[in-house]
């Protein structure tokens, strides 16, 4: 499509971008190249040569085992995607990308407006995925990545690896990473790997973790009740 998959390699960063003003550039610069291709061709998909959707593959990199597979059907309902579409930069490039729909216009892109692209549908698949996981089907897909433990399981003693579930800190992009939240102790705790460190805690946002467990409901563990005592020679230290 506008890149060839394989590795993950790094992430670009984005600031704000006038989507308007870009999507003008693109259209002179595109008006200047060769004839565009048929309209058969434009909707091909999975162009880098094999089965594997966008979405499948973005969710195998290493680092984003947190996110579940947005069903297609969702992302086609405009109305999943409203107000969107000025949050994400060459909006309607990415929506293409994650769809696997195959724009006449990617082969005549530049590698810098290849990175572009690619950031802007990482983005808009984290902003899709906060939405989608508050969905039954949502829900669904995550209850099973939870009842495998896939989030990570909570690093105090007393919870004796309780699975832990992800959460924001913020609902807006770019304030915070993910954490993982333990139900037991109801504390939040950095995820284990690095790479997970790096994912935007708002495409899972304040509320999934809370609202899995109210739905599913008997999966909330009893809180718990033991803390470590420091003490010194056997006896407890007590507080001035």
């Amino acid at each position: 499509m506008y890149r060839e998959r394989g590795g993950g390699g790094s992430r670009s960063e984005m600031g704000p971008v006038d989507r308007k003003r870009i999507n003008d550039a693109l259209d002179k610069h595109l008006e200047r190249s060769s004839p565009s291709t048929s309209s058969e061709e434009s909707d091909v998909s999975g162009s880098d040569g094999d089965d594997t959707s966008w979405i499948t593959w973005f969710c195998n990199l290493r680092g984003n085992e947190f996110f579940c597979e947005v069903d297609n059907d969702y992302i086609r309902d405009d109305f999943n995607l409203c107000g969107l579409s000025g949050q994400v930069p060459y909006y309607d490039y990415a929506l293409d990308l994650i769809l696997d729909v195959e724009s006449s216009h990617g082969d005549m892109f530049t590698e810098e407006q290849n990175e572009l692209v690619e950031s802007a549908a990482e983005m808009l698949y984290g902003l899709i995925h906060v939405r989608y996981v508050l969905t039954s089907k949502g829900m669904a897909a995550m209850l099973e990545k939870y009842k495998n433990a896939e989030f990570g399981r909570c690093p105090r003693v007393y919870c004796c690896g309780q699975p832990c579930l992800p959460v924001g800190q913020s609902d807006i992009a770019r304030q915070s990473t993910v954490k993982i939240y333990c139900p037991k102790c109801e504390d939040i705790y950095s995820p284990r790997s690095r790479f997970q460190n790096n994912i935007d805690g708002a495409y899972f946002g304040t509320t999934f973790s809370h609202l899995f467990l109210m739905t599913y409901g008997h999966l909330k563990p009893q809180k718990v009740s033991q803390s470590y005592v420091p003490r010194v020679f056997g006896f407890k230290i007590h507080k001035p």
